[in-house]
């Protein structure tokens, strides 16, 4: 990639100052036309190539933590295969001088023979002629460099070169920075879409009530086969009647009218006409306009209702034999001291038939309810039957 009108053993021209503007707003609107760092890396080495020699080009990332630099992107006429350099700190690397100190560097062949005597490590690579690098630096660390050498002539750059390096260097660390974190969106959106997808519940993006996105778990709780039996449709599909379609509405919009999640019980219908309740969370993304865009969860909750109905019918019958225990308990005593007087008064009056008669019409009755009493003490079940004013009452006889 060596300029026109440009050989090895020649100075180059001085620089065209337009020439290095055009360059640099060029490099400024790769950041934003490249889609991929490599390719934002390639359009950086030859819009770079226009203004200086860029034969041997190449931009590094430093991996602190692993005390390490890689080469994603790698241009040398003589050390090709260098791919990363490894225990960094160990060596006389000018990269990582550039890192360490966080400043540009320009330093010939001389320089950096006095550098590796003076660290006593080894220089990484054939050792050139004039060697320039600058620093990819993001707001709080640097997190690689950027360079260029030549390995021929000691005066291939000026020093304005290094101050192009320096500024190409920031639109390399923002454009890293950025596509960096778009890489980490898309990850943290494909990680996200894969929990939906995978989600126990049904979940569903709505605009204005209309499905724009479900998950599969909405196909399998309410009936359909794809998803685009769902896209592009009303809510309404999902309801067993226009006025429940109605009404939710009204309760969901009121709801987040005040809050930004709510939630809901509703009987809701499956492709196939099945009533069944579920509970249903709905989060608004429009405070202002609360059902422009909506995240609804459905959860078919027909077990838990059975189990709550269960739970229920449990508690009564438990109310039931409790109640039925202490009426027992307190009924049982006075019922033996009637049973007891009632013997004895007929003993004393067994030639009186009227009393004796009165007497055997009570120890019915008391006999009577002692049978109730054991009846209620055995209840191990129940139901109800209506009773005069609009009231029901246990059934402690059980269709006798």
């Amino acid at each position: 990639m060596k300029q026109k009108n440009q050989t090895k053993n020649e100075c180059p021209d001085i620089r065209n100052t337009h020439k290095t503007i055009d360059v640099m707003l060029e490099i400024a609107d790769s950041v934003n036309r490249t889609k991929t760092l490599d390719e934002f890396y390639k359009a950086i080495h030859k819009s770079l190539s226009k203004i200086i020699n860029v034969d041997n080009f190449f931009i590094a990332i430093y991996h602190e933590d692993e005390d390490r630099i890689s080469f994603p992107y790698y241009f040398d006429q003589k050390d090709s295969n260098l791919k990363e350099i490894k225990n960094l700190s160990k060596t006389a690397s000018l990269t990582g001088r550039v890192i360490h100190s966080g400043k540009p560097l320009m330093l010939y062949k001389d320089e950096i023979d006095s550098y590796a005597a003076l660290t006593g490590m080894p220089i990484v690579g054939t050792l050139s002629k004039v060697w320039l690098g600058a620093p990819l630096k993001t707001k709080d660390r640097v997190i690689g460099a950027i360079s260029v050498q030549s390995y021929a002539y000691q005066s291939m750059y000026q020093k304005s070169d290094l101050n192009i390096l320096n500024i190409v260097s920031q639109y390399i660390a923002l454009a890293i920075e950025r596509k960096e974190s778009d890489e980490a969106y898309k990850k943290q959106r494909k990680i996200l879409e894969k929990i939906l997808q995978t989600s126990p519940m049904g979940i569903a993006l709505l605009e204005n009530r209309i499905f724009k996105w479900v998950n599969p778990e909405m196909l399998i709780l309410f009936g359909y086969e794809q998803k685009e039996d769902f896209e592009g449709k009303s809510a309404e599909m999902i309801y067993d009647s226009h006025e429940s379609f109605v009404k939710n509405g009204d309760i969901i919009y009121s709801n987040l009218s005040h809050g930004r999640r709510t939630e809901i019980e509703s009987t809701l219908m499956k492709r196939d006409g099945t009533i069944f309740p579920a509970s249903i969370h709905i989060s608004s993304a429009d405070p202002d306009n609360p059902m422009s865009w909506i995240i609804a969860t459905f959860i078919d909750i027909s077990e838990r209702k059975l189990a709550d109905a269960e739970k229920i019918k449990n508690e009564k019958l438990q109310a039931v034999l409790e109640i039925a225990g202490a009426v027992c308990h307190e009924l049982n005593q006075p019922l033996q001291a009637l049973f007891g007087y009632t013997e004895l008064i007929m003993m004393d009056h067994e030639h009186d038939g009227k009393i004796s008669k009165d007497m055997v019409a009570i120890k019915k009755h008391v006999d009577r309810i002692a049978k109730i009493t054991q009846r209620l003490s055995s209840i191990t079940n129940y139901k109800t039957v209506d009773y005069p004013g609009n009231k029901k009452i246990v059934d402690i006889w059980g269709g006798e």
